[in-house]
């Protein structure tokens, strides 16, 4: 798979998707709201049992109190946690349909290095274009089709794209 200009390219196809609202970025830091530059390999998929089929034979369910640690100090930062769990994370079991299906990157995984930020994933976008926190995100067919020829561990490279202008730390001086 590999991000162009023109959407996400993978199997001879190119899917419509956004990226994260702070572009692309060669210094990614948790809250930045940039999708990171470089290649990412595929390292799990879930899903959502009470709302979509099981994506393909890999995929794992998300199940009340799954939830994704996004505490940059913390022991568990950038990993899967159970509820309950006191440090800032993000629920996995979401109420909107954005986590319905979503492929997860290894991205700052499994060592997290704090402050590098988390969970960058593949999943449904909110409407067409929207920008995400970091993540990729695209239609619900074109990710659920992907979801289902995707195999673990292949690669997502997120080159540096005129589209999505690469932030560098210089040039923001600092601010997010």
């Amino acid at each position: 798979m590999r991000l162009t200009p023109m959407g996400l390219g993978a199997r001879g196809r190119i899917i419509p998707c956004s990226v994260g609202r702070g572009g692309l970025t060669l210094n990614k830091r948790e809250g930045d709201g940039a999708t990171p530059i470089g290649e990412h390999r595929i390292v799990g998929l879930l899903y959502r049992p009470d709302r979509v089929a099981r994506p393909a034979r890999w995929a794992q369910p998300i199940l009340t109190g799954d939830l994704w640690c996004d505490a940059s100090g913390d022991v568990e930062y950038n990993q899967y946690v159970r509820a309950p769990f006191s440090p800032s994370h993000e629920a996995l079991r979401r109420a909107d349909p954005l986590y319905d299906i979503v492929l997860i990157t290894d991205w700052n995984w499994p060592d997290a290095e704090a402050g590098k930020g988390s969970a960058i994933f593949l999943h449904q976008w909110r409407r067409p274009g929207f920008p995400t926190a970091g993540c990729i995100a695209m239609a619900r067919r074109d990710l659920a089709w992907l979801a289902s020829v995707i195999e673990p561990g292949e690669v997502l490279d997120v080159p540096a794209l005129p589209r999505w202008p690469a932030k560098r730390a210089a040039a923001r001086h600092g601010k997010d």
